[in-house]
């Protein structure tokens, strides 16, 4: 049990197994990953102490959050950061980054050989587009190209066939929705921790209400690292199983013992650490989300031009 100092949440009757008790102060946020009843003596304690709840959906997208009061957000870098978003010819260049970056990570992840020439033809279009939505096209165009290759390495029944989402058609969606559900959140919980307003985006459209936008551009970089090379991993050491997905005629989501699989495997992934080429010390990939937002941060404030993270290993 911990000790006083260490109050804990308890965690009722749930499908993955017997009640548990978290201690407040060794979490930063947590994915409700199933239905969650939460009373208002909770929301005070989370509150409290600073936790972020994150919610996904049946389907295992991104539901909403339940976001602490408490936030990092400074006047001056928000107002940096928007004057930085107006400017069209610096929102251009870090939205070509991140496209960029993002298209590095997959071919890395998938196959560097067979996406050689995708992702030469979508550097070329980067350096004549003239908005963020041709990138968003160009990119869209590059992904195809790289789905196609990924459902090379795959099984028949875990085959993409094409992206879809809410709901996935199949195994291999409803595989890739709830990674990078997962990834969506962490990042929220990431920018969080910065000044950085998380409604002002380089790539994503910031005009909508109540949207996330720049956490859509950050978490582009990282789905790669975590959902299609965490399913080429656990094909390739036959870890995922047909029944681990429940399909009906044209839709597919986790099972219970899939979720539980995968929920595992996604919190393995985000802890484990590698040695930073720049800091010259171990993070953990978790942490790595943090630092491309502090880079961000930095841009925007002293002009450091923006490198989003690419796999260097």
């Amino acid at each position: 049990m911990p000790d006083s100092s260490q109050r804990p949440i308890p965690r009722h009757h749930t499908r993955f197994g017997p009640d548990v008790h978290i201690p407040v102060t060794d979490v930063r946020d947590i994915i409700a990953c199933a239905e969650t009843d939460i009373n208002t003596a909770v929301i005070a304690l989370l509150n409290r102490h600073r936790i972020n709840v994150h919610f996904l959906s049946y389907y295992g997208d991104y539901a909403g959050s339940l976001l602490t009061s408490a936030t990092s957000t400074s006047g001056e870098t928000v107002l940096a950061q928007a004057q930085l978003a107006k400017n069209t010819a610096a929102s251009l260049e870090i939205a070509h980054s991140i496209v960029d970056s993002c298209a590095f990570n997959v071919r890395r992840v998938i196959d560097r050989k067979l996406l050689t020439r995708p992702y030469s033809v979508l550097q070329n279009t980067l350096r004549t587009a003239e908005s963020a939505a041709h990138m968003m096209g160009a990119e869209g165009t590059f992904r195809r190209s790289a789905w196609e290759v990924l459902d090379t390495k795959l099984p028949d029944w875990l085959q993409l066939g094409g992206r879809s989402r809410r709901p996935p058609k199949n195994a291999g969606n409803a595989f890739i929705s709830y990674v990078n559900g997962i990834t969506y959140a962490r990042v929220l919980t990431a920018l969080r921790l910065t000044p950085l307003h998380t409604g002002i985006a380089f790539l994503h459209s910031s005009i909508e209400r109540q949207r996330h936008s720049l956490v859509l551009d950050i978490s582009e970089m990282f789905k790669p690292l975590f959902a299609e090379r965490l399913l080429l991993r656990m094909v390739s050491r036959n870890q995922l199983k047909e029944h681990h997905f429940d399909r009906d005629a044209n839709q597919a989501m986790l099972s219970d013992p899939g979720r539980k699989l995968v929920v595992q495997a996604t919190r393995d992934e985000f802890a484990f650490t590698i040695a930073h080429r720049s800091l010259g010390r171990p993070v953990a990939y978790d942490e790595l989300l943090y630092l491309d937002a502090l880079a961000l941060t930095r841009r925007c404030l002293e002009g450091t031009p923006y490198k989003p993270f690419r796999i260097w290993w």
